[in-house]
């Protein structure tokens, strides 16, 4: 895919991050990796962003750090609580996450769109139009996952693939 040089600008201190970069191997869904997702969400709400005049290099870089959790969700095989699996914690993940490697690029508008992208899993409404346009464009990209039925106990914490 081709994007704009502007979009390019906004993200390139992340997408050049060795951090960052492992993403590349974190399995998001189906076959998409946690780096592409992020990058498929992030273009489409800059996209979206520049169209209705929001705040382009924040939609854009909070769309991009949204799923910037710790460690693949999917390896993951301990049992845990409901409240504690991956949709509901993954987003505090984030943004501390973010915030760790990414100190000069977050504002309380990136802040809020990381944190709450979960909505309404999260509870926390959001408070800007950019973190509803996040929330949303996370939504159009994750839906693939709807063509794979077998996948669905797994991302409902039903069932763990390799679990012993």
């Amino acid at each position: 895919m081709k994007y704009e040089q502007e979009f390019l600008d906004y993200i390139n201190p992340i997408i050049t991050n060795d951090e960052f970069i492992k993403r590349k191997d974190y399995m998001h869904h189906i076959n998409l990796s946690v780096y592409d997702h992020s990058m498929q969400v992030a273009y489409k709400s800059y996209l979206f962003a520049k169209k209705h005049k929001l705040d382009v290099k924040s939609i854009t870089i909070g769309a991009l750090l949204h799923d910037f959790y710790y460690k693949p969700w999917q390896e993951n095989k301990t049992k845990k609580k409901f409240r504690e699996m991956h949709g509901f914690v993954h987003a505090k993940e984030a943004l501390e996450n973010s915030k760790k490697t990414f100190p000069e690029l977050i504002n309380p508008k990136i802040e809020d769109i990381i944190v709450k992208h979960m909505f309404p899993l999260n509870i926390a409404i959001p408070k800007y139009k950019e973190t509803w346009v996040v929330t949303y464009m996370d939504k159009v990209c994750s839906l693939d996952i709807l063509k794979h039925p077998k996948e669905y106990p797994k991302y409902l914490g039903l069932s763990r693939k390799g679990k012993k």
